[in-house]
């Protein structure tokens, strides 16, 4: 365990629901240096705020570029001494300049076992496709979407009388045990990246299925 908390930078766009997981399951090995958004008015915000910790809305509309963005993002993260940065419903693409600022250092939950069904409507694809399980990832980012090493993975059962809305939220109760686990495991130096490869020194509990 770290002999202080390791700073780290939480990424939201939404209601910040693992946002809360995170801060609620938070320990001795990490702490949120502070909550960065892409836009204004959003239930994440409200959530940093009420607990303490700094915030920080850089609009999407207000940059010419991703690059921009992206290079905005990892300043401010920096300037609140930051040393990772955390996904958390975070809806947009950063640069690859934010992996050589940040490597095997940005963190990723995804609803659906990657590599199968990326992008943004992940919950709806897995039951347009039928299948008999889904789950969550959590990974490391690097350059390509839905991409990186895998560190985690959960799966969630698809029953038959299932919609996006009661898929959705079975997913998000996995996703609120598994990613903090694997962001405290990460600032622990539990895990790390070899040849494409997460590593991990104690494997991690994969939990039963929901």
């Amino acid at each position: 365990m770290p002999s202080v908390p390791v700073p780290l930078a939480v990424l939201v766009s939404g209601e910040g629901s693992n946002l809360q997981a995170l801060m609620d399951q938070s320990d001795r090995t990490y702490t949120i240096a502070v909550v960065i958004s892409d836009r204004s008015g959003i239930g994440a915000l409200s959530r940093a705020r009420n607990a303490g910790i700094p915030t920080e809305v850089l609009g999407w509309a207000d940059f010419v570029s991703r690059d921009d963005f992206t290079t905005a993002v990892c300043d401010t993260a920096q300037a609140h001494g930051a040393t990772g940065l955390v996904l958390a419903g975070f809806m947009r693409i950063l640069s690859p300049s934010a992996m050589s600022r940040f490597p095997d250092a940005i963190i990723n939950v995804h609803p659906a076992l990657l590599p199968s069904f990326p992008g943004a409507d992940a919950v709806e694809q897995a039951l347009e496709r039928g299948v008999a399980y889904t789950g969550v990832t959590v990974h490391f980012v690097d350059e390509q979407v839905d991409h990186g090493p895998i560190i985690a993975q959960r799966p969630v059962r698809v029953n038959s009388d299932d919609d996006a809305e009661t898929l959705h939220s079975r997913i998000q109760e996995v996703e609120h045990d598994l990613f903090p686990e694997v962001v405290a495991a990460f600032a622990r130096g539990d895990i790390h990246v070899e040849s494409g490869r997460v590593r991990w020194k104690v494997p991690l509990h994969t939990g039963s299925v929901r």
